[in-house]
């Protein structure tokens, strides 16, 4: 066996214990069971979970990746003081992290749906697309938690700095953008409006969901200037290329920093 499948086999076993992440996918599966009972078509319940996807997956990423980095220091330095490369190490214990709660995401939210028969209320697309957006927001927020804990020794800051970006990405994006369109809305701000949604891998999987269901009206002024620029053909290809690089290009940051960090 490689060292990747040693180590990654090793991170799952861990994480399958861990009653959080059990939590985690049972909390998705109640959330959705809880949207059908209350009466919601398999539009409206997409939506729903949606919403619930934006805020909690990279919340749980972030915070349980920052956390389980810490944790892990032990473990990752015995593997360390042994005959084996780094990069096999590091992408074994990213994968361990990253694997498992991106099964519990998936767990949680597609077998309701699948049970519901959800598909037959809502666009397929949309569902394929909730489910992969989810995935990819999990291993991009692994990621930049890995990058975080790895950069910060102390664990209360990690975190401290792990709920900034979370804030940051997830509830000041907004309120900025809001106040950048009402300041400067005279100008052309098309471009840098454009450049600040690819800069936000939340806003890029809400624009996805949102197309493949013809919500327009929910796009708010990023979403509509993209699909505006870019038409409903060509955009989603360029959000779905954006995250997909979302989800790459922090793992090479934190394999670089794991690889020049002093255990």
């Amino acid at each position: 066996m490689s060292t990747v499948s040693l180590v990654l086999r090793a991170g799952v076993r861990d994480l399958l214990r861990s009653r959080w992440l059990l939590a985690y996918g049972a909390g998705f599966w109640a959330v959705t069971e809880a949207l059908f009972l209350f009466g919601g078509s398999g539009q409206q319940v997409v939506l729903s979970l949606l919403n619930a996807m934006l805020l909690l997956v990279p919340l749980v990423a972030l915070v349980f990746g920052t956390a389980h980095v810490h944790a892990s220091r032990e473990f990752t330095e015995l593997l360390l003081s042994q005959p084996l490369s780094r990069r096999s190490v590091f992408f074994g214990l990213y994968l361990g992290m990253a694997l498992p709660l991106t099964g519990a995401f998936l767990v949680g939210v597609g077998v309701p749906l699948l049970l519901h028969g959800a598909a037959t209320d809502a666009p397929r697309l949309a569902l394929g697309l909730l489910a992969a957006s989810g995935a990819l927001l999990t291993l991009t927020f692994a990621a930049i938690a890995m990058v975080i804990a790895l950069g910060v020794d102390d664990r209360l800051r990690a975190m401290a700095r792990a709920l900034a970006a979370w804030f940051a990405l997830t509830v000041a994006y907004d309120g900025i953008v809001l106040a950048v369109v009402s300041a400067f809305g005279d100008w052309p701000i098309e471009r840098p409006m454009l450049a600040a949604m690819l800069g936000n891998p939340i806003d890029l999987a809400r624009l996805l969901v949102l197309t493949s269901l013809d919500a327009t009206a929910l796009l708010g002024y990023t979403g509509a200037l993209f699909r505006q620029v870019f038409g409903t053909a060509l955009g989603p290809v360029i959000a779905i290329t954006a995250l997909l690089l979302w989800a790459v290009l922090p793992v090479f940051v934190a394999r670089r920093s794991f690889l020049r960090r002093d255990f």
